[in-house]
Order: C-alpha cells, then structure tokens, then sequence
C-alpha cells in the first residue's frame, strides 16, 4: 500500500536547511474541534507533548509568541513579565494571518513572517520530543525540543499554567 506523499511545509523547508532532525505527523482534522486534545488523540501521544503557538501583543513591545503544552493555557501576568510587558493579550483570531502567516490550527513558532521572540513553556525541554504544527491544519512535526528552541532562539520560561 502507498502512503500518500506529505507535503512539505514552509516550516519543514526551514528545518531542511538548518539540518535540525524532526518527523511529519499527519492526522485527521476536524474543523469543528482545532483544540490541542484533538490533535493529541489523533497522534495518540500525551497531551503535554503536544504543544500550541500562541501569538500575543504586549503594551510595551508588541507582538510575541508563547509555545506552551495542549492541556495549558496562556498565564497573562507571567507572559507580559517575561516579555518586558506590563500587560499582554491574545491577539484577535482575526488578525493571526496578516501577523503570522498562519491560520488557527496550523499557527507554527517557526517561520513566521517576522521574527518575534518566543518563549516556551518550561517544560518543553524536560521530553525527548515535542510535537508542534508545521504550519498547516493536519499535520504536525516531531522535534527535539532542544534543537527547537535554539533554532528559533526561543526563550524557556514558565508563561503558561495548567488549564481549569
């Protein structure tokens, strides 16, 4: 049986090129159910290895990224600290293409269309292997997180705390 070629993404082209090791997952999307426990059931890997690129804006520096576990959700104080913010939100939905690149579901921390710094959540370097998107609804890459964070020069700090 042929498995069906996965395309590569913008993404995966970058990691090509700096010759960092990763893995495309493909899976299922369902548009109705974009969340994080989604794609980790699919994968069928715990949900705190699967990690969502959230982009944020802050009153002092504007916009940045915090990479954090599916099961979690944006802490606002520590992200805006962190960030050299006083405060910071959540952008708009709205306005994630025009600033990124990318659409809900499929936003990666690498290969954005600027370069923004990027924070991950502190436990991102405790696993082997971290899954992100890779750039498009349906399909993830699988990382040494390690290798990530440096390639983006991304910054490891607790900005994110366990969902209620």
């Amino acid at each position: 049986m042929a498995h069906a070629k996965i395309e590569k993404t913008n993404a995966a082209r970058l990691l090509d090129r700096a010759k960092i090791p990763y893995e495309l997952i493909p899976y299922r999307v369902d548009e109705t159910h974009l969340a994080a426990t989604h794609v980790a059931e699919q994968l069928g890997e715990p949900i705190e290895r699967v990690f969502k690129t959230l982009v944020l804006k802050g009153d002092r520096t504007g916009h940045f990224v915090c990479v954090v576990p599916g099961d979690h959700e944006v802490d606002l104080k520590a992200a805006a600290k962190v960030s050299g913010n006083k405060k910071a939100d959540l952008i708009p939905m709205k306005e994630l293409l025009a600033t990124t690149g990318y659409i809900r579901g499929g936003c990666s921390p690498i290969g954005m269309k600027k370069p923004f710094p990027i924070f991950f959540h502190a436990t991102a370097p405790e696993y082997p292997f971290i899954y992100i998107s890779a750039g498009v609804r349906g399909l993830q890459i699988r990382i040494a997180p390690t290798e990530l964070i440096a390639f983006v020069r991304g910054t490891v700090a607790p900005v994110s705390r366990p969902m209620e």
